[in-house]
């Protein structure tokens, strides 16, 4: 039996005890958002800004908040509180609850709230120093992939792409542009300048993307954020992945051929360490 307690609907349980009916609309249509909170030393890491974008899932998806932001930050104290572990990621799960099997929205029908956590390992330094494979792929996703839906079928099917040819992440374009990896944003460096893909609804807005670019303005590293079309970025510099348990990599490889020198470049390594710093620092603060 697991030893890892979750939340379900207002009751905190073993993983292997929770339950939800078949009739669950998260199960039967995957309408429902989600979020992925990293926890370094037991202390959710931007947890308000998670919060935030949680909020913007639901509203995009019309579906109430069932709880308040005060309710949620004690809530994934609790789970980190029960569960083992200095580095976590808590995932939490808001469904529109369950209903007969009808497109249409249920009316007056409880939300399912699921949360848990579960051990975060980091990149480790072999990996952060040598990079990662990457390979590419067309965008064929729904149009709406700045809502953090539950619906990931399209993101499960790229990411298999790319684990059955060895690499880590597949790199998506969509008409001729970049838009962001299976599970992940994308950043490219082009003649020095650090290159970003604009929010928008063809990208899902990342808490680590946001910080990459407050680190670069503080570091003086230019940036702009534009649409990168994809020959540009399949010359730049340099190309990374981010989020929220990825934190930062390098791709070193990409289609079999060498990014840059085939190496961890130089913004890369600047922005790195300043994004290890800042979370040392944010750390320090919430403690």
């Amino acid at each position: 039996m697991s030893t890892e307690i979750v939340y379900l609907n207002g009751e905190f349980m073993p993983l292997g005890d929770a339950r939800i009916p078949v009739l669950d609309r998260g199960f039967i249509f995957g309408d429902g958002v989600y979020e992925v909170i990293p926890v370094y030393s037991r202390r959710p890491f931007r947890l308000a800004e998670h919060l935030r974008r949680l909020q913007r899932s639901l509203d995009a998806i019309r579906l109430a908040n069932p709880m308040s932001d005060a309710e949620w930050e004690r809530l994934a104290q609790e789970i980190v509180a029960r569960n083992q572990g200095e580095d976590q990621y808590v995932y939490l799960q808001v469904t529109r609850g369950v209903a007969r099997r009808d497109h249409a929205f249920p009316q007056n029908v409880k939300p399912t709230v699921f949360v848990m956590s579960s051990p975060l390992t980091t990149p480790s330094r072999e990996t952060v120093e040598n990079g990662i494979k990457g390979i590419t792929a067309t965008d064929f996703r729904w149009l709406r992939c700045d809502v953090k839906s539950t619906s990931l079928l399209a993101n499960c099917l790229m990411r298999q792409l790319a684990l059955d040819v060895g690499a880590v992440e597949v790199v998506m374009f969509r008409d001729g542009y970049l838009t962001e990896g299976s599970a992940s944003n994308v950043f490219v460096v082009k003649n020095g300048t650090l290159l970003a893909t604009p929010k928008n609804h063809l990208v899902l807005p990342g808490i680590t993307y946001d910080v990459v670019l407050e680190l670069a303005a503080a570091a003086g590293i230019p940036a702009e954020v534009r649409e990168i079309p994809e020959h540009e970025a399949r010359a730049a510099e340099e190309i990374w992945i981010t989020s929220s348990t990825k934190e930062i990599l390098a791709v070193t490889t990409l289609d079999e051929k060498p990014v840059g020198d085939g190496k961890p470049g130089p913004v890369f390594r600047r922005i790195y360490q300043a994004y290890q710093d800042y979370k040392r620092t944010v750390m320090r603060q919430a403690a």
